[in-house]
């Protein structure tokens, strides 16, 4: 906990000696803005670095004396319980992703076709992000870290962290920063005025080729210019904790370990190697992972000399030092030695989700409590003076001491806030499940996959991340016609390569059979298998946007004729054109029946806040086959066939119908057995 907090709380208690010895001299929390002017001489307004100095970071214990920490340990208040999870694990540092955007397409982050970017009124705003962090400091964060995205392709990056910087005054230490470095050295020293105190920076490769390759991009030069204004400025005093992050890949990267290793000989560069971690889109297989245990005993093979930091409790990587050396190695191990008995940190993703757990998918909303006093519209400057935000933030905990009632507002964040945290789980899962499992791209994991919402229990679903045309809540049942084997469930469902073997897998992912061991798409091989009688149902609902298409379709009124029977015919039509319309459907699979029905809904039937209270056309389609494939596809594209019919039959009362909803609800036959969605609309009779 700063000391500044220290300073402001009324709660008096003894701390442990370990908690003793974490304290920070009072001199640390001072910004270099606020030093330069209480101390003019030390600074010049000039930006040239030839004529500005940074005041020196005092990291000394003397420099706060027995008698004032003393006074601040008898002044500490107990850290906040929102913020405490039920394993006594306390969050005091908070990521926040600023954007989704970013200047290069790396090969472990983004998908290669790239990600959909968010509309922006869906993504947190500058006044929303610093509401945010304000009430997390209010709690008892101490250290945030701005990422993506590439945060620094934010135009107002500089002002956001100028108002972040600011909550040193309620206790915040660190305000850091995770970037690429491409356009990091454009806006450095404004940064560091603005606050800044870490960096970050990512980089695979010192082969300006090779960065070309893994990054899809230039730029390999204005990365290298970064480090070395980074440098730059902290031999004028700057203070910026500089690491740099590199992942490394069997048979792409690992090989340059060493030359990463070299650059902290003459430099105070921490360099930090990863583990391959599986993201959605990267194609992650533990043959690509090279362990911790494999990079250090390439180190230690050159260095033997190497040596282990004692670090702090709350490090995410195994520090090592080779003597002679000013930088330092880590070891970032989340895939082989997790650190999750310490962890102590918090994520917000860029459209204002909190995300407990790296490797974990689900999440909660905080941006729609934020906007629901705003008419669930962004808030804009103007608006966060209006709902006076930051001032009610900063009270929160001033009032939570002294047993007053918070904000409602603030209540209701911090309860949500509360209940994700105490529902974060003791440690992530282990490889088998991290590679199977629905995750955002990395790209995206501090930005939007509707299938990573997924409900915790005790949490409102009205709190959560709305699915577009939701109607209600749903759930789901799978039956296998075949029992489970006995293997152990922690075991990866194929045998995966050793680590020396290359490190694409041997056979087409189990998971996604259309994609061949090069990662190329194909047609699935169906020959083995058995004919077997299989069917599939499906649904979907066209919405109408006024009252006249359902009046006219229950009275029988409609121009073009029978919509219903036009309807029907059309999704029979389809689901024969299947093959044509599907790339790697199979043609001829032996459709021995079709059945396509057509009914009206009630407006009173669905929910209102959908935003379709004027009814809708239910279709419902049932495909049947003797064959050896199944036809989930023909089942949806005949719903689909038959809405956008009912579209063009009706086009001429509503062109503001949405077709949506299109789901399977039921798959019988084949290895995969009997799944069933249950469905709960109604129709009119």
């Amino acid at each position: 906990m700063s000391e500044s907090l220290l300073g402001m709380r009324g709660v008096a208690f003894r701390l442990s000696p370990r908690s003793y010895r974490r304290l920070v001299p009072r001199v640390r929390l001072h910004s270099r803005i606020a030093t330069a002017a209480v101390e003019p001489s030390t600074t010049s307004h000039n930006t040239h670095l030839s004529s500005t100095t940074y005041p020196l970071n005092p990291s000394s214990p003397s420099s706060a004396t027995p008698s004032s920490r003393w006074t601040a340990l008898r002044s500490a208040r107990p850290f906040s319980d929102f913020l405490t999870d039920t394993f006594n694990r306390q969050h005091d540092y908070l990521r926040i992703s600023v954007t989704e955007r970013c200047n290069l397409r790396c090969l472990y982050c983004m998908p290669e076709e790239g990600v959909p970017l968010s509309p922006p009124a869906h993504l947190l705003t500058t006044p929303e992000i610093v509401y945010l962090s304000s009430l997390f400091v209010s709690q008892g964060v101490t250290k945030i870290r701005l990422t993506g995205g590439e945060p620094t392709v934010r135009k107002d990056i500089v002002p956001l962290m100028r108002s972040i910087g600011e909550l040193r005054r309620n206790g915040l230490r660190e305000l850091c920063l995770t970037t690429n470095g491409i356009s990091l050295h454009r806006k450095l020293e404004d940064m560091v005025e603005a606050g800044l105190t870490g960096v970050n920076l990512s980089l695979d490769t010192l082969d300006p080729f090779q960065f070309q390759i893994m990054t899809r991009r230039k730029g390999f030069e204005a990365v290298m210019k970064s480090i070395e204004r980074i440098l730059e400025l902290n031999r004028a005093g700057a203070g910026i904790t500089l690491k740099i992050n590199c992942v490394v890949m069997r048979g792409i990267n690992d090989r340059e370990i060493l030359p990463f290793v070299e650059l902290g000989r003459d430099s105070p560069i921490e360099v930090r190697f990863i583990e391959y971690m599986p993201f959605d889109g990267n194609k992650w297989s533990q043959g690509k992972m090279v362990s911790y245990q494999e990079m250090l005993a390439v180190i230690q093979e050159k260095y033997p000399s190497l040596e282990k930091v004692v670090g702090h409790k709350n490090d995410t990587s195994k520090t090592y030092r080779i003597p002679g050396f000013q930088g330092r190695v880590g070891f970032i191990t989340s895939m082989t030695h997790n650190f999750c008995g310490t962890c102590n940190r918090l994520r917000i993703t860029g459209d204002g989700n909190l995300k407990v757990c790296l490797f974990g998918n689900t999440e909660v909303s905080l941006r729609d409590i934020i906007r629901k006093e705003n008419d669930g519209q962004p808030i804009d400057e103007t608006t966060l003076k209006e709902l006076r935000l930051l001032e009610s933030a900063e009270a929160a905990a001033r009032i939570q001491d002294e047993g007053g009632e918070v904000n409602q507002r603030e209540r209701e964040l911090l309860d949500l806030i509360g209940m994700a945290v105490k529902r974060k789980k003791a440690k992530h899962a282990g490889m088998g499940e991290l590679k199977n499992m629905k995750n955002r791209p990395m790209i995206l994991i501090d930005s939007t996959t509707l299938t990573s919402r997924i409900p915790p229990a005790n949490i409102p679903l009205h709190l959560l991340h709305p699915s577009p045309f939701k109607l209600q809540a749903r759930h789901y049942h799978h039956k296998r016609s075949n029992p489970p084997d006995s293997r152990p469930e922690h075991k990866p469902e194929t045998e995966t390569a050793p680590s020396s073997s290359p490190s694409l897998p041997t056979t087409s992912d189990p998971d996604l059979p259309h994609l061949t061991p090069s990662q190329t798409v194909h047609m699935t091989q169906i020959t083995e298998k058995p004919i077997t009688a299989r069917s599939a149902t499906a649904s979907c609902l066209v919405h109408f946007s006024n009252a006249r298409p359902h009046e006219l379709l229950r009275k029988g009124l409609t121009k073009k004729g029978d919509v219903f029977s036009v309807a029907r015919i059309a999704g029979i039509m389809a689901a024969k054109k299947t093959p044509d319309l599907i790339p790697l459907c199979h043609p001829s699979i032996g459709i021995t029946g079709v059945e396509v029905d057509a009914k009206l809904v009630d407006p009173a039937s669905l929910d209102p806040s959908s935003g379709m209270r004027y009814g809708a056309m239910r279709v419902v389609a049932t495909v049947s086959c003797a064959g050896r494939t199944g036809v989930e596809m023909e089942a949806m594209t005949a719903t689909v066939g038959a809405a956008l019919t009912v579209y063009d039959m009706l086009k001429a009362v509503d062109k503001g119908m949405v077709i949506g909803e299109v789901q399977l609800l039921e798959k019988k036959g084949g290895k995969s057995g009997h799944w069933v969605r249950e469905e709960q609309v109604e129709v009119e009779p």
